[in-house]
């Protein structure tokens, strides 16, 4: 960690002594949310609560998130429904150590220890370039921290100082939080004015190979027409897509996702957290429009 970042080893070497290891950290990792069903997931972030503290949010910071979508194009809406299902707008942002987390991650979970491992040295290293207390920063079992939830490798990469004063600080800062979540999107491809998703009908038995092909669009519309499989709502025949399928509560549901729905899932590598995120930001913006703004 030292040769790679440029920190001193006797630094790192009372930074981990102070660190502890922390069963539940471990215990967690086993029960990600992100193993339910869609039936079961989507509940915990579709909740009248949830879409109300999203419309509040939005309200209360509207022109940092107009800046946001200007300067990257990303949508308020999504911005605002990230926020909410990471950290239920910035109120839940972890109660566990960061380092405590790394430490543990990187040194006893085996099957991504060496991931950890990478993370924890990203930590030290945002520390020293960021004058944080890293003995202070708590966020979430996994390591992410701040209103975003962000991991250190990407607080170093895609964090901006949207506020002007000097600093990115993910924890403290409504403003590098919108900013954060709406340069990391653009930075990952994110289509301005491009669409997210929308429900599909299949018919035929291609459904579940097209399933499979992973979520990074590369079959277009018109192709998933000629396979039985029809949006719900009019796209553009030349658009590219992936097919989404997700247990519902009435069986299987099927969705066509764009470049928009793949780099929310860059975010977090799962459809369903891409989906709530989608859904939530629906949810989020007609209310809002119902009330008026």
């Amino acid at each position: 960690m030292a040769a790679e970042h440029g920190l001193d080893a006797r630094a790192i070497e009372a930074a981990l002594a102070g660190a502890r290891v922390l069963p539940r950290v471990l215990e967690a990792m086993q029960r990600p949310a992100e193993a339910k069903p869609w039936r079961d997931y989507r509940p915990i972030f579709l909740t009248e609560q949830r879409i109300a503290g999203g419309v509040e949010f939005w309200q209360t910071h509207a022109p940092l998130l107009e800046r946001a979508r200007a300067q990257f194009g990303v949508p308020e809406r999504i911005v605002v429904a990230i926020i909410g299902v990471e950290t239920y707008y910035g109120s839940r942002a972890g109660s566990i150590r960061v380092l405590d987390a790394l430490a543990t991650l990187g040194f006893r979970y085996t099957r991504r220890a060496s991931f950890f491992r990478r993370e924890l040295g990203h930590f030290l290293a945002l520390g020293a370039a960021e004058k944080l207390d890293i003995g202070a920063i708590e966020g979430s079992y996994a390591g992410a921290m701040g209103i975003p939830q962000f991991i250190p490798s990407s607080y170093r990469a895609y964090a901006v100082d949207f506020d002007g004063d000097g600093q990115r600080d993910l924890v403290g800062s409504v403003a590098d939080a919108i900013g954060s979540v709406a340069a990391y999107l653009s930075r990952h491809g994110w289509v301005r004015d491009g669409a997210v998703a929308v429900p599909a009908t299949v018919s035929g038995d291609a459904a579940g190979a097209l399933a499979a092909k992973g979520l990074e669009p590369q079959t277009s519309i018109a192709a998933f027409a000629r396979a039985g499989v029809e949006p719900t709502l009019r796209v553009a025949g030349d658009a590219d897509a992936a097919l989404v399928e997700l247990e519902g509560a009435q069986g299987l549901e099927y969705w066509l996702g764009f470049r928009n729905f793949y780099v929310v899932t860059r975010y977090n590598r799962s459809p369903l957290y891409a989906m709530a995120v989608h859904q939530l930001a629906d949810a989020i913006e007609a209310r809002r429009r119902g009330a008026g703004r």
